[in-house]
């Protein structure tokens, strides 16, 4: 079987991946937010089948939609496995998120990355250079530090904040599977082809379990909550914009390198629970963070831009 090859325009890729990351760590609080009013499966579904009709009305307007027979000659297999990873990948974060706090879910869910750079090393036989090795130290060392706190807290939780948790490093195994898959298909289609086959699919796992009739009633309320409805919205294209920028930044650099870019995503998310807790108190509570904890993520900076931008074998 013939591996997928990046295109080497590495500067693309690291501009999607930051891009990527930011999308993702503001996600955890607008879905935190959704989930007081929604139910689990009802607000995966209906990102799924928001982000299906936006990228279908695009592609069509372009002429770009994924022509049958192409889709024949793809590996069936392979697709399908993507979906349903990328399916449990959903329903399990936004099961445990349910359960924990926004920032204890960013910090289990970066297992993801972590493990998707592994398959990268072993699947399609990346290699990290001598440096690059030691800033993944780094970026281990500072994750000790910036969640010092927040693991303690884990540890002495109660038993729904540890299994909500186990719920979410349950996810992040699946979508290190899902993106792997994903990485490989783009031998075959491109990638926005392929991540509206996933949505689309996504969208129909989900449809038995939702409850489209919740969003209606949400809408038609005399008190309109535009704050739980623009919070909707925004997973929705959330999920458009974020994945479509991750799948496009594997099409240009190398799953590892992606990889410790997303590290640093929940450093954007507890930087965005602090201005949100500043701002608007009673909608978010603020997350301590020590002197630890903010080394920890100089170095949790460092490692990732080590390993990204330093040279492979």
């Amino acid at each position: 079987m013939t591996l997928h090859q990046t295109s080497g325009r590495w500067r693309l890729g690291l501009a999607l991946s930051l891009f990527t990351v930011f999308m993702w760590g503001i996600l955890p609080i607008a879905l935190k937010v959704t989930l007081q009013v929604l139910d689990v499966y009802t607000i995966i579904w209906f990102r799924f089948l928001v982000s299906f009709g936006v990228l279908g009305v695009y592609l069509a307007a372009r002429r770009e939609l994924p022509a049958p027979e192409k889709l024949r000659s793809t590996t069936l297999g392979l697709l399908a496995i993507a979906t349903v990873f990328l399916a449990m990948n959903y329903g399990l974060f936004m099961l445990g998120l349910a359960q924990t706090s926004p920032a204890n879910a960013q910090v289990l869910i970066q297992l993801a990355p972590v493990l998707m750079g592994l398959g990268g090393l072993a699947i399609f036989k990346e290699r990290y250079a001598l440096h690059q090795w030691v800033g993944l130290g780094v970026l281990t060392s500072g994750f000790a530090l910036f969640f010092h706190e927040q693991l303690r807290t884990l540890i002495s939780a109660q038993s729904t904040y540890l299994l909500g948790s186990g719920l979410v490093v349950i996810g992040a195994a699946a979508w290190a599977v899902y993106a792997l898959a994903q990485k490989q298909l783009l031998q075959q289609l491109p990638s926005s082809n392929i991540m509206m086959v996933l949505y689309g699919g996504c969208a129909l796992l989900f449809s038995p379990f939702a409850a489209p009739q919740r969003i209606v009633a949400l809408v038609e309320m005399r008190n309109f909550p535009s704050l739980h409805v623009g919070m909707l919205i925004f997973c929705a294209f959330n999920t458009v914009m974020a994945y479509g920028a991750f799948a496009e930044s594997l099409e240009h650099w190398e799953a590892s390198r992606v990889s410790a870019v997303l590290a640093v995503a929940p450093i954007v998310t507890l930087i965005a629970i602090w201005a949100v807790s500043l701002l608007v108190p009673a909608l978010i509570p603020p997350e301590r963070i020590t002197v630890l904890g903010v080394m920890g993520a100089v170095l949790v900076v460092a490692g990732s831009v080590t390993i990204a931008l330093g040279k492979s074998r």
